[in-house]
């Protein structure tokens, strides 16, 4: 059963009642005195802060979550996004492409702008 809070208009005392969700959710004191409700938000505030620079903040904010491959990317792009309003580019996303031009010796096709193969070239934005 959901807890309600009220406050005694007079005394501005407040209290926590136990009342089923299909209640009028009111309060009457032995005295005849009713009672205020206080409205409050939910406490409902799960992963709102996620490091964008922590390894482990983003598997504990993955961890459990159900999705596809593509929301995974999604939410790394996010996090790269963030990193690059943070810090002018993204540190993880420049030390990856340096990696693979060493590791290939080209350029990783997400920074190149021209398409080759051997009968056309494109050059795309």
């Amino acid at each position: 059963m959901p807890i309600y809070i009220f406050e005694n208009p007079n005394t501005g005392e407040v209290k926590e009642i136990l009342q089923a969700m299909n209640e009028s959710h009111s309060y009457t004191d032995s005295e005849g005195q009713k009672w205020i409700r206080i409205f409050t938000s939910p406490n409902a505030n799960f992963d709102t802060h996620v490091d964008p620079h922590s390894q482990s903040d983003y598997l504990k904010a993955t961890a459990n979550k159900k999705g596809t491959l593509g929301d995974l990317m999604d939410y790394s792009k996010e996090l790269s996004d963030k990193r690059a309003s943070m810090d002018g580019a993204d540190p993880l996303r420049n030390k990856f492409l340096s990696d693979y031009k060493k590791r290939t010796g080209k350029e990783h096709s997400s920074e190149s702008k021209v398409y080759e193969s051997k009968n056309v070239k494109v050059e795309y934005d």
